[in-house]
């Protein structure tokens, strides 16, 4: 019998559903603008407007903010300079990343949109 924690796929899915809530959760306790968070949780999809171009300026724009490294960056910035604002945006980009794993959007490969580190979107 296989579990759950065999299964990458799953246990990657359930990685990003952990972010998300962990995110979601502290951007409540810390009471951020939920406006804020509403006007900018879809930010980071504007990179798929690299896929105009072509899919490897695509694929490249959307790994650069869907990987957890720059709202990583963005909150140590937030911590040393006693940002709140741009705290609320790092657990902002969090969520979204986070949401987006859980539903199994992984980074991109240059051969599609559909072509993830996770597996192919769809299958």
């Amino acid at each position: 019998m296989i579990t759950v924690f065999e299964k990458p796929i799953v246990l990657l899915k359930l990685e990003g559903f952990a972010v998300f809530i962990l995110a979601l959760a502290i951007f409540w306790q810390q009471s951020f603008s939920w406006s804020l968070f509403w006007a900018t949780v879809l930010l980071p999809d504007l990179a798929l407007f690299g896929y105009l171009v072509n899919a490897k300026v695509g694929a490249q724009l959307y790994n650069i903010t869907h990987s957890k490294f720059l709202p990583s960056a963005l909150a140590v910035v937030a911590i040393v300079m006693g940002n709140s604002l741009f705290s609320a945006l790092a657990l902002i980009w969090f969520v979204h990343i986070g949401f987006d794993r859980m539903l199994g959007y992984g980074l991109k490969y240059p051969e599609g949109f559909k072509v993830t580190h996770l597996g192919a979107i769809g299958k």
